[in-house]
C-alpha cells in the first residue's frame, strides 16, 4: 500500500511538473505607494498590472502652443485629483501635436498628489471590467490612458467602452477616469454613405439610427480636446524650445540664426509634416551633431 501510494505521488509531482510553466505566474500586489505607473498585460482568460518605470522630466511648460488644451485638461485632472467631480477626455486630432504627451506631463504635475497613470491597450479594452475592479478602493487617482484610440467597421468592443464609460448599471469608481487619444473625431469610420439617410445602405432599414450609436461613444467623454496640425511658426517655437532645453542640458553654448531655422524647416520638408515630435527629433539631431563636432 505505501509503495502504491509513493508510486502516486511521484506521478502526480510529475504532472505538476509539466503543467507549471501553463499556470498563471503569482503575481506579487501592487505598492501604488511606490509605483506611478502600470500597463495592464493580458494572461490567458485574465491579466495583470505591470509596474512601470516612467520618466518623469517631461513638464506641462514643455508643451509649447497647446495653451488651451493644456488649461482644460490640466484643470480636470486637478478636479479628479482632488476628489472632485470631473470628465473622462476625449483627446483628438492630428498626430505628434502633443496628445499622448500632455497625459504623461499631468503625471509628473501630479503624482505627489496621488495620481496614476494605467496604461491599456485598444486590443484588451474587453478587460476593462477586470481593470477597474482592482482599482476600486485604493486612494490613488488612476487615470486609465488608452493612446491611439479607434475602431473599424464591425468591431464590437467599443460597446464595451461605452458601458464601462457610462452605460452598465455597475459604475465605475469615483477614483477611475478614461483618458484616450485618437486621429478620430468620433472613433469610428465615417462615411458618406452614413448621410444618405433617404435610402438604406449595406441593408440598413434605420441608417440614422447606425449613426447614432456610432456618436454615442465619443459622446461618453464629457470633455473633448482639439489637436491641429501645426503652422510653420508654430513648429519653429517648438523647435526653438527643445533646442533650448537639450542644449542647456548638454552645457552647450547657441543661438538661433537664420541659418538653424532653415535647416530645422528643411528637416520638416523632407519628414513631411510640422508637428511636435518633428520639432522634438530635429532638436535631438541638431543637438548631437553640435556635441559631436565639439
Amino acid at each position: 500500500m505505501e509503495a502504491q501510494l509513493k508510486a502516486f505521488l511521484e506521478r502526480a509531482e510529475s504532472v505538476l511538473d509539466r503543467l507549471d510553466p501553463w499556470l498563471p505566474a503569482t503575481r506579487a500586489p501592487i505598492d501604488w505607494s511606490a509605483t506611478l505607473a502600470a500597463r495592464w498585460q493580458r494572461e490567458g482568460q485574465g491579466g495583470y498590472l505591470q509596474p512601470l518605470k516612467v520618466d518623469l522630466g517631461l513638464s506641462l511648460d514643455d508643451l509649447i502652443g497647446i495653451d488651451r488644451q493644456r488649461q482644460l485638461l490640466a484643470a480636470n485632472t486637478r478636479q479628479f485629483v482632488e476628489g472632485l467631480p470631473a470628465n473622462h477626455v476625449l483627446l483628438w486630432g492630428a498626430r505628434g501635436t502633443g496628445k499622448s504627451s500632455l497625459i504623461r506631463a499631468l503625471l509628473a504635475a501630479h503624482a505627489g498628489a496621488g495620481l496614476r497613470l494605467i496604461e491599456i491597450e485598444r486590443d484588451h479594452l474587453a478587460d476593462l471590467p477586470r481593470v477597474v475592479e482592482r482599482l476600486s478602493g485604493n486612494r490613488q487617482r488612476f487615470i486609465l490612458f488608452c493612446d491611439d484610440l479607434s475602431f473599424e467597421a464591425g468591431e464590437g468592443d467599443y460597446r464595451v467602452l461605452k458601458s464601462v464609460l457610462d452605460g452598465s448599471l455597475e459604475r465605475a469608481p469615483d477614483n477611475v477616469l478614461l483618458y484616450a487619444t485618437s486621429n478620430r473625431r468620433h472613433l469610428v469610420p465615417e462615411r458618406q454613405s452614413d448621410n444618405e439617410n433617404w435610402q438604406m445602405v449595406d441593408g440598413e432599414l434605420h441608417p440614422n439610427e447606425a449613426v447614432e450609436d456610432k456618436i454615442a461613444l465619443s459622446d461618453r467623454f464629457g470633455l473633448w480636446l482639439s489637436f491641429y496640425p501645426f503652422s510653420q511658426e508654430h513648429y519653429l517655437d517648438v523647435v526653438r524650445h527643445w533646442v533650448g532645453v537639450l542644449a542647456a542640458q548638454a552645457g552647450l553654448e547657441w543661438h538661433w540664426d537664420e541659418a538653424l531655422e532653415k535647416e530645422a524647416v528643411r528637416w520638416a520638408l523632407g519628414r513631411g509634416n510640422r508637428n511636435g515630435r518633428c520639432a522634438y527629433q530635429f532638436a535631438r539631431q541638431w543637438v548631437g551633431q553640435q556635441l559631436l563636432a565639439c
